[in-house]
Protein backbone atom coordinates (compact mmCIF):
# COMPACT_ATOMS: atom_id res chain seq x y z
CA UNK A 1 0.00 0.00 0.00
CA UNK A 2 1.33 3.44 -0.89
CA UNK A 3 0.68 6.32 1.51
CA UNK A 4 0.80 9.95 0.71
CA UNK A 5 3.73 11.91 2.09
CA UNK A 6 1.56 14.09 4.40
CA UNK A 7 0.02 10.97 5.90
CA UNK A 8 3.44 9.48 6.62
CA UNK A 9 4.60 12.71 8.27
CA UNK A 10 1.50 12.81 10.49
CA UNK A 11 1.99 9.14 11.42
CA UNK A 12 5.63 9.68 12.41
CA UNK A 13 4.61 12.68 14.51
CA UNK A 14 2.10 10.61 16.45
CA UNK A 15 4.72 7.87 17.08
CA UNK A 16 7.26 10.41 18.34
CA UNK A 17 4.71 12.01 20.66
CA UNK A 18 3.71 8.62 22.06
CA UNK A 19 7.32 7.69 22.66
CA UNK A 20 8.01 10.92 24.55
CA UNK A 21 4.89 10.43 26.66
CA UNK A 22 5.87 6.86 27.53
CA UNK A 23 9.37 7.93 28.51
CA UNK A 24 8.01 10.70 30.70
CA UNK A 25 5.65 8.24 32.39
CA UNK A 26 8.54 5.85 33.04
CA UNK A 27 10.57 8.61 34.67
CA UNK A 28 7.63 9.50 36.90
CA UNK A 29 7.14 5.85 37.92
CA UNK A 30 10.83 5.42 38.78
CA UNK A 31 10.96 8.66 40.72
CA UNK A 32 7.80 7.92 42.71
CA UNK A 33 9.38 5.40 45.18
CA UNK A 34 12.19 7.85 45.90
CA UNK A 35 9.71 10.59 46.62
CA UNK A 36 7.70 8.29 48.86
CA UNK A 37 10.86 7.16 50.64
CA UNK A 38 11.89 10.72 51.25
CA UNK A 39 8.52 11.75 52.67
CA UNK A 40 8.01 8.54 54.68
CA UNK A 41 11.51 8.29 56.25
CA UNK A 42 11.00 8.11 60.03
CA UNK A 43 12.30 11.01 62.06
CA UNK A 44 14.23 9.93 65.14
CA UNK A 45 14.92 11.80 68.33
CA UNK A 46 17.09 10.79 71.24
CA UNK A 47 16.87 10.96 75.00
CA UNK A 48 19.87 10.97 77.31
CA UNK A 49 20.81 11.93 80.87
CA UNK A 50 23.53 14.48 81.54
CA UNK A 51 26.15 14.46 84.32
CA UNK A 52 23.68 16.21 86.65
CA UNK A 53 21.07 13.51 86.22
CA UNK A 54 18.77 15.64 84.05
CA UNK A 55 17.13 14.05 81.02
CA UNK A 56 17.39 15.78 77.66
CA UNK A 57 15.77 15.28 74.27
CA UNK A 58 17.06 16.16 70.83
CA UNK A 59 17.79 14.96 67.32
CA UNK A 60 21.43 14.22 68.18
CA UNK A 61 23.27 13.11 71.32
CA UNK A 62 26.14 15.40 72.36
CA UNK A 63 29.58 13.78 71.88
CA UNK A 64 30.31 13.77 75.61
CA UNK A 65 27.27 11.56 76.22
CA UNK A 66 27.59 9.37 73.13
CA UNK A 67 28.98 6.44 75.15
CA UNK A 68 26.27 6.57 77.80
CA UNK A 69 22.89 4.89 77.74
CA UNK A 70 20.47 6.58 75.40
CA UNK A 71 16.98 6.02 74.06
CA UNK A 72 15.75 6.30 70.50
CA UNK A 73 12.32 7.91 70.05
CA UNK A 74 10.07 7.98 67.00
CA UNK A 75 8.34 11.08 65.68
CA UNK A 76 5.57 10.64 68.29
CA UNK A 77 8.10 10.58 71.13
CA UNK A 78 7.61 6.86 71.81
CA UNK A 79 10.71 4.88 72.78
CA UNK A 80 11.54 2.37 70.05
CA UNK A 81 15.04 1.34 71.09
CA UNK A 82 17.36 1.55 74.06
CA UNK A 83 21.12 1.65 73.49
CA UNK A 84 23.11 0.48 76.49
CA UNK A 85 26.09 2.44 77.70
CA UNK A 86 29.48 1.21 76.58
CA UNK A 87 31.10 -0.95 79.25
CA UNK A 88 34.66 -0.82 80.55
CA UNK A 89 36.81 -3.93 80.91
CA UNK A 90 35.60 -4.69 84.44
CA UNK A 91 31.94 -4.25 83.53
CA UNK A 92 32.37 -6.47 80.48
CA UNK A 93 34.02 -9.14 82.62
CA UNK A 94 31.17 -8.98 85.13
CA UNK A 95 28.61 -9.20 82.31
CA UNK A 96 30.37 -12.26 80.90
CA UNK A 97 30.42 -13.79 84.37
CA UNK A 98 26.69 -13.22 84.80
CA UNK A 99 25.99 -14.66 81.36
CA UNK A 100 28.16 -17.69 82.13
CA UNK A 101 26.18 -18.27 85.33
CA UNK A 102 22.93 -18.12 83.33
CA UNK A 103 24.32 -20.54 80.74
CA UNK A 104 25.57 -22.93 83.43
CA UNK A 105 22.18 -22.91 85.13
CA UNK A 106 20.39 -23.63 81.86
CA UNK A 107 22.82 -26.44 81.10
CA UNK A 108 22.32 -27.96 84.56
CA UNK A 109 18.55 -27.72 84.19
CA UNK A 110 18.83 -29.60 80.90
CA UNK A 111 20.99 -32.21 82.63
CA UNK A 112 18.42 -32.71 85.38
CA UNK A 113 15.53 -33.09 82.95
CA UNK A 114 17.35 -35.48 80.62
CA UNK A 115 19.01 -37.60 83.34
CA UNK A 116 16.29 -38.18 85.92
CA UNK A 117 12.69 -39.26 85.58
CA UNK A 118 11.70 -38.51 89.18
CA UNK A 119 13.09 -37.31 92.48
CA UNK A 120 13.46 -40.96 93.47
CA UNK A 121 16.26 -41.26 90.92
CA UNK A 122 18.09 -38.30 92.42
CA UNK A 123 17.64 -39.58 95.97
CA UNK A 124 18.93 -43.01 94.97
CA UNK A 125 22.07 -41.55 93.41
CA UNK A 126 22.52 -39.24 96.40
CA UNK A 127 22.42 -42.15 98.83
CA UNK A 128 24.90 -44.14 96.75
CA UNK A 129 27.32 -41.22 96.59
CA UNK A 130 27.04 -40.50 100.31
CA UNK A 131 27.58 -44.17 101.12
CA UNK A 132 30.78 -44.12 99.07
CA UNK A 133 32.08 -41.08 100.90
CA UNK A 134 31.06 -42.57 104.24
CA UNK A 135 33.04 -45.69 103.37
CA UNK A 136 36.08 -43.55 102.54
CA UNK A 137 35.77 -41.74 105.86
CA UNK A 138 35.53 -44.99 107.80
CA UNK A 139 38.55 -46.43 105.98
CA UNK A 140 40.54 -43.27 106.68
CA UNK A 141 39.61 -43.34 110.37
CA UNK A 142 40.72 -46.97 110.63
CA UNK A 143 44.00 -46.14 108.95
CA UNK A 144 44.56 -43.17 111.26
CA UNK A 145 43.93 -45.41 114.26
CA UNK A 146 46.57 -47.85 113.03
CA UNK A 147 48.99 -44.98 112.41
CA UNK A 148 48.36 -43.62 115.90
CA UNK A 149 49.09 -47.04 117.41
CA UNK A 150 52.31 -47.31 115.40
CA UNK A 151 53.30 -43.78 116.33
CA UNK A 152 52.79 -44.52 120.04
CA UNK A 153 54.97 -47.62 119.75
CA UNK A 154 57.72 -45.60 118.08
CA UNK A 155 57.44 -42.90 120.72
CA UNK A 156 57.80 -45.51 123.46
CA UNK A 157 60.97 -46.78 121.80
CA UNK A 158 62.24 -43.20 121.44
CA UNK A 159 62.04 -42.74 125.24
CA UNK A 160 65.00 -45.09 125.55
CA UNK A 161 67.28 -42.69 123.67
CA UNK A 162 68.51 -39.15 123.90
CA UNK A 163 67.17 -36.50 124.03
CA UNK A 164 64.10 -38.09 125.68
CA UNK A 165 66.16 -40.21 128.04
CA UNK A 166 68.27 -38.00 130.33
CA UNK A 167 70.37 -40.80 131.81
CA UNK A 168 74.10 -40.20 131.28
CA UNK A 169 74.57 -43.58 129.63
CA UNK A 170 71.56 -43.17 127.27
CA UNK A 171 72.42 -43.69 123.63
CA UNK A 172 71.68 -41.42 120.71
CA UNK A 173 68.46 -42.23 118.90
CA UNK A 174 69.11 -44.44 115.85
CA UNK A 175 68.59 -42.70 112.52
CA UNK A 176 66.08 -45.24 111.26
CA UNK A 177 63.93 -44.74 114.38
CA UNK A 178 64.00 -40.98 113.92
CA UNK A 179 63.01 -41.38 110.28
CA UNK A 180 60.11 -43.69 111.18
CA UNK A 181 58.86 -41.18 113.75
CA UNK A 182 58.92 -38.38 111.20
CA UNK A 183 57.20 -40.46 108.50
CA UNK A 184 54.51 -41.73 110.89
CA UNK A 185 53.80 -38.22 112.21
CA UNK A 186 53.57 -36.78 108.69
CA UNK A 187 51.30 -39.60 107.53
CA UNK A 188 48.95 -39.06 110.46
CA UNK A 189 48.64 -35.37 109.56
CA UNK A 190 48.10 -36.20 105.88
CA UNK A 191 45.35 -38.70 106.66
CA UNK A 192 43.61 -36.31 109.05
CA UNK A 193 43.54 -33.66 106.30
CA UNK A 194 42.19 -36.29 103.92
CA UNK A 195 39.42 -37.16 106.37
CA UNK A 196 38.55 -33.48 106.70
CA UNK A 197 38.25 -33.25 102.90
CA UNK A 198 36.00 -36.30 102.80
CA UNK A 199 33.76 -34.81 105.48
CA UNK A 200 33.55 -31.49 103.63
CA UNK A 201 32.79 -33.36 100.42
CA UNK A 202 30.02 -35.24 102.21
CA UNK A 203 28.43 -31.96 103.29
CA UNK A 204 28.83 -30.44 99.81
CA UNK A 205 27.41 -33.49 98.01
CA UNK A 206 24.41 -33.63 100.32
CA UNK A 207 23.70 -29.94 99.78
CA UNK A 208 24.08 -30.25 95.99
CA UNK A 209 21.69 -33.17 95.77
CA UNK A 210 19.15 -31.43 97.96
CA UNK A 211 19.36 -28.40 95.65
CA UNK A 212 18.97 -30.65 92.61
CA UNK A 213 15.90 -32.27 94.10
CA UNK A 214 14.32 -28.89 94.81
CA UNK A 215 15.17 -27.60 91.33
CA UNK A 216 13.87 -30.75 89.64
CA UNK A 217 10.57 -30.30 91.45
CA UNK A 218 10.38 -26.72 90.19
CA UNK A 219 11.14 -27.72 86.60
CA UNK A 220 8.62 -30.55 86.57
CA UNK A 221 5.87 -28.85 88.54
CA UNK A 222 2.52 -28.94 86.74
CA UNK A 223 0.98 -25.48 86.11
CA UNK A 224 -2.02 -24.76 88.28
CA UNK A 225 -5.40 -25.04 86.57
CA UNK A 226 -7.71 -22.11 86.81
Amino acid sequence: MIHAVPDIIRFLGRVAAATVAAAAAAVIVLAAPLAVADTSAPHQNYSWVDKNGERHYGDAVPPEYAQQERRVLNSQGVEVQRVDAEKNAQQMAEARKRQQAIDDKAQHDHFLLTTYTSTKDIERLRDERLDQIDGQIKATIAYIDSLDARLKTLQQRALMFKPYNTRPDARRMPDDLAEQLVRASNEVRTQRRSMDRHQQEQISVRAQFEADIARFRELTAQPSQG
